[in-house]
């Protein structure tokens, strides 16, 4: 009796210390060294291009990664704070995205070349996440954007859809202990890049990314204070304009708004 008792306990203990070996790593450290390595961040450090052949060659890393986040359960998921559940679905709709471009690399010029006339690649089922199969699109509209999940609308700044119109790939993961700092920062060099954000002087205008069009319901519900994309963008004045004058008219958050044109190449640091 007493054998099998010590037995049980025994077992329970390797039971807890495996599980506990494979557990989720916070800091997303391979995630973090696969983008320290592989992406290349403008002079301006507001925009990044992706080493994709680099990526290719580091493919059994990446998938390694990938592994890990699959096998997260939704028990798991439930036991984190806010900060944790939101790095994680941002990350791995990031190296997502990075796995779905080397199915087809070198041979695509843009992220919609992988898709089709009845399936875009985004809503492409193609990896599993706590438990299901997934696409690009169910992590960012049926998990981040779920009415009541978070409710934060500078996600778009975070997520990158491997087009140069889109907001950079950050050379760094997203982790919980520092979401917050990291998704300031993201708005910040988004709006601080010139091809796509600025305040015209000449014509009285914004001319801004069409991101904020097409999500204008989030950022219509962007926090205390912000019921608007004019509203939104006055909170970040200094970065969407470059002088006094300028930044004046942006925090008066009455100015028309032209959107510009989205890029859809592909954010490759070799084009």
């Amino acid at each position: 009796m007493r054998r099998y008792v010590v037995g049980l306990i025994l077992g329970a203990v390797l039971c807890v210390t495996s599980r506990t070996a494979f557990a989720l790593d916070h800091n997303h450290a391979a995630w973090d060294a696969l983008l320290k390595r592989n992406v290349v961040v403008a002079p301006n450090a507001n925009s990044s291009r992706v080493d994709y052949a680099a990526f290719k060659r580091e493919s059994d890393a990446l998938d390694r990664y990938l592994t890990e986040l699959s096998a997260v359960t939704p028990a798991e998921y439930d036991g984190w704070t806010r900060e944790q559940k939101l790095a994680f679905l941002v990350n791995a709709y990031n190296a997502f995205t990075i796995k779905l471009v080397l199915t087809r690399y070198p041979g695509v010029k843009s992220i919609k070349d992988i898709g089709s006339l009845l399936q875009s690649p985004w809503k492409r089922p193609f990896f599993v996440l706590l438990g299901e199969k997934r696409s690009l699109d169910d992590v960012e509209q049926r998990m981040i954007r779920a009415p009541g999940a978070f409710d934060e609308p500078r996600i778009h700044f975070a997520l990158n859809c491997a087009s140069i119109g889109c907001p950079m790939l950050r050379e760094e993961a997203y982790v919980g202990a520092k979401l917050e700092a990291q998704l300031e920062s993201a708005v910040r060099r988004f709006l601080g890049d010139r091809s796509r954000n600025r305040y015209d002087p000449v014509a009285g205008r914004l001319e801004i990314s069409p991101i904020f069009d097409w999500y204008k319901a989030d950022f219509e519900k962007g926090g205390p204070g912000i019921a608007s994309v004019p509203r939104f963008l006055a909170r970040y004045a200094d970065f969407v304009a470059d002088e006094a004058v300028g930044h004046a008219m942006v925090r008066r958050a009455k100015l028309p708004i032209r959107y510009l044109d989205y890029d859809w190449r592909l954010n490759d640091v070799g084009r």
